[in-house]
C-alpha cells in the first residue's frame, strides 16, 4: 500500500488563517472606546465571546476581554461609567490571513493571551481564540483518526 506524502496545507501546522476561516466566515464583534465597560459585557454575553475589539473609525485600535472588565470591576471602578478606553488593551497583537496555525499558537503563547485580532489590509476581518485553534485541532486529528482507522481496515482485509 502507497503512503501519500501530505502536503503542507493537509498538515494542521502549515495550514494558514485563509485556509482555517474559508469553510467558516468569521463575524466581528466591536466595541467604541468611549463605549461602557458594561456595554461591552453585554455584547460578549449575547453573543456568547470572549473579548470585543475596539474600532474607532473602522481602525483596530484595542482589544477587552472578559478579564478585562473582570479587573476593572474588581478595582473598583464602576462598569456603567467605565469606557472602554480606561481598560483596553492598546498594544494588540494581531495576526494576518497568511499566519498558519503553529504561527498563531506561537503567538499567544509568547504574549499570554487567548484572542489574536486577524488583520487583513489594515482591516480588523476575525478574531481567533485559543478555543477557535483547539477545536481545529481535534476535527483534524479526527480527520487523522478517520483516516488511520480506513488503512488499517483495508491492510486488515487484504491479508485476510
Amino acid at each position: 500500500m502507497d503512503h501519500p506524502i501530505r502536503r503542507p496545507e493537509e498538515i494542521l501546522a502549515f495550514r494558514s488563517l485563509r485556509q482555517i476561516f474559508a469553510a467558516k466566515p468569521k463575524v466581528i464583534w466591536a466595541v467604541n472606546p468611549t463605549d461602557s465597560v458594561l456595554s461591552a459585557l453585554q455584547v460578549m454575553a449575547d453573543k456568547d465571546i470572549g473579548c470585543v475589539v475596539v474600532l474607532e473609525g473602522g481602525a483596530l485600535v484595542g482589544i477587552v476581554s472578559e478579564r478585562d472588565c473582570a479587573r476593572a470591576v474588581l478595582a473598583n471602578k464602576s462598569p456603567e461609567t467605565t469606557t472602554i478606553a480606561d481598560i483596553m488593551v492598546r498594544n494588540v497583537v494581531t495576526a494576518n490571513l497568511s499566519h498558519t496555525f503553529a504561527d498563531c499558537l506561537r503567538l499567544m503563547h509568547q504574549h499570554s493571551i487567548r484572542h489574536l485580532p486577524v488583520v487583513d489590509r489594515d482591516q480588523t476581518v476575525a478574531v481567533v481564540s485559543i478555543r477557535d485553534l483547539l477545536s481545529e485541532a481535534v476535527a483534524h486529528h479526527a480527520k487523522i483518526i478517520t483516516e488511520l482507522e480506513r488503512e488499517r481496515m483495508t491492510m486488515f482485509t487484504s491479508t485476510a
